[in-house]
């Protein structure tokens, strides 16, 4: 008999009875992981508490790296060595208090059997929240079973309480009776419009152009050829090294008269010395190429959005994307033409960009782009991360913030503009925001993702409204006052009925010019959605 060496997997140790089994997954960036620790100590801390407080054990699966100076899981591999020392079958939670790259654990979470229970900190400095919705995407995306629950400080009743029903039924209950099923549309001019915008670009097709996938562990912000191409929207791959090179070929006099294009507009730059930690203009000066450069890459593929992923590898060589796509993504910006000077390129339109690569991003605002167009409205639209909120003066208040790639007319202009530098712990090249306040007025912000094997759009209607000077500062500082703000009043869903319910760390943003405009182009934007194949829920008080 042939002597072969039949290799075994290795064995998982036994469940032990009430006890839990916690891990957290952590940034690519050391720099943020080692920043991040003391709020993630603190919330596991908490949990931890609570858990007891049940009569329950909790085993943290893996060490703290003293030498590192964090516990984090940092790597796809080193998670797939933690889920080693982890019973296949026990109850398993995942604690996050800092944004984390899902893709570290989703190995071991997709193919672990015991109940899964995904919690974070609701707080608006280390944001929990904003990784939670991340991962909880991502599980959504493969078909994972999993319960997800959230908190201030980890005492409240609410809280409490679902942490009970987790332990003793693997589940938690969340109200989902905001979320409405796509009724019969109206035979309307916005549902025929729509239908007719979907019936083009599923025939004519359209072109999204991705410089490189999986931004930031962003696992369910990777939309599949087939389910997209289905819609009329295909993939063109592109490499971030080929933009770089790119932007090595733009002369300084183009750089400096966008520059000179953006300060007659009235932008300002809050500019420094110290190029480790305050915004120079040679920062600025290499973020104008790189607008120069996506256009042109754009033009030579036919594209008809594109998404710079930036964080992994662009971050190392060059300043921050966001003010190069933030131009993206504004009608009103500098002209910008051919190598050979012959054609202004997409002249007078704003060119959707997705940030950080997000591909349902890309769905979300090629469509809104084309609808609002075709209205005559302003199309420009944004992703916001959904940071952080509180009531004010009675009524939640969501505080939504991109990293500065908002289009200048969410601001009120390019006078209302400011360009701040990114923070050094997560921009090491610095680079300018486009930083400012968001105008008041009514919103439409949506989310396409992956569920069930197919893609779905939840819609849903909001405002944003205007707060005292004194409490937009507060929350800037509270988070990151050098990036863009929106204070957002949702309609007809409450902070935990959102959270439950999102299925990304992103929201999509458009504006109207009023609430009937507004519903209008809703409207116009599900019909679209629901004629590309796309399953369209409506979610809060949503008016067809």
């Amino acid at each position: 008999m042939t002597d072969y060496t039949f290799p075994t997997p290795t064995a998982r140790p036994a469940a032990e009875p009430q006890t839990v089994y916690l891990i957290t997954s952590g940034d690519l960036r050391e720099s943020a992981n080692v920043a991040g620790w003391p709020v993630q100590e603190a919330t596991e801390a908490a949990v931890t508490a609570a858990f007891e407080q049940l009569g329950w054990s909790v085993v943290r699966a893996f060490g703290v790296d003293a030498e590192r100076g964090h516990g984090y899981i940092r790597s796809q591999r080193m998670g797939m060595e933690v889920f080693k020392n982890i019973p296949d079958d026990a109850p398993l939670v995942v604690a996050i208090a800092n944004w984390q790259y899902s893709h570290h654990v989703l190995a071991g979470l997709r193919t672990h059997r015991g109940p899964i229970l995904t919690t974070a900190n609701f707080a608006p400095d280390w944001p929990g929240l904003v990784g939670l919705l991340g991962l909880n995407a991502g599980l959504t995306k493969m078909g994972k079973d999993y319960s997800t629950i959230w908190s201030v400080d980890f005492t409240d009743d609410w809280f409490r309480a679902g942490l009970k029903e987790w332990v003793e039924t693997g589940h938690i209950t969340h109200d989902a009776s905001h979320v409405h099923e796509l009724p019969a549309l109206p035979d309307s001019a916005e549902v025929q419009l729509g239908r007719a915008l979907a019936a083009q670009l599923v025939a004519d097709k359209a072109i999204i152009g991705v410089f490189d996938e999986g931004c930031m562990g962003m696992y369910n912000a990777i939309f599949d050829d087939e389910l997209l191409n289905a819609t009329g929207i295909y993939k063109e791959r592109l490499s971030q090294s080929a933009l770089y090179a790119e932007m090595l070929e733009v002369g300084d006099a183009e750089a400096d008269a966008a520059y000179d294009w953006l300060i007659e507009r009235g932008m300002t730059f809050k500019y420094g010395q110290d190029a480790a930690t305050e915004l120079t203009r040679d920062q600025v000066q290499w973020q104008l190429k790189m607008y120069i450069a996506a256009l042109r890459i754009a033009d030579d593929f036919g594209l008809d959005a594109v998404g710079i992923q930036y964080q992994q590898g662009l971050k190392d060589l060059v300043p921050a994307s966001d003010l190069a796509e933030g131009i993206l993504n504004s009608t009103d910006r500098p002209p910008v033409f051919s190598r050979d000077g012959s054609r202004e390129l997409h002249a007078g339109r704003a060119f959707p960009h997705f940030n950080e690569a997000d591909e349902g991003v890309a769905v979300d605002a090629l469509v809104t782009n084309r609808v609002w167009t075709a209205m005559g409205l302003n199309p420009d639209t944004t992703l916001h991360d959904v940071r952080w909120g509180e009531e004010f003066d009675g009524e939640f208040v969501w505080v939504y913030e991109i990293s500065g790639s908002v289009p200048a007319s969410h601001l009120g202009g390019w006078d209302k503009a400011e360009g701040w530098r990114q923070g050094h712990v997560f921009f090491p090249a610095g680079g300018a925001t486009i930083n400012g306040v968001s105008k008041p007025g009514e919103v439409v912000l949506s989310r396409i993702y992956i569920a069930e094997g197919g893609l779905h759009a939840d819609l849903f209607r909001a405002s944003v409204v205007e707060l005292p000077d004194e409490e937009n500062q507060r929350r800037k500082d509270a988070t990151n006052p050098e990036w863009p703000i929106a204070n957002v009043v949702l309609h007809g869903q409450s902070r935990d009925q959102f959270m439950a319910r999102h299925k990304a760390n992103h929201a999509q943003l458009v504006y109207a010019p009023d609430a009937v405009t507004a519903d209008k182009a809703l409207v116009a934007k599900t019909a679209m959605l629901d004629g590309m194949g796309i399953r369209v829920h409506l979610v809060g008080d949503v008016n067809l």
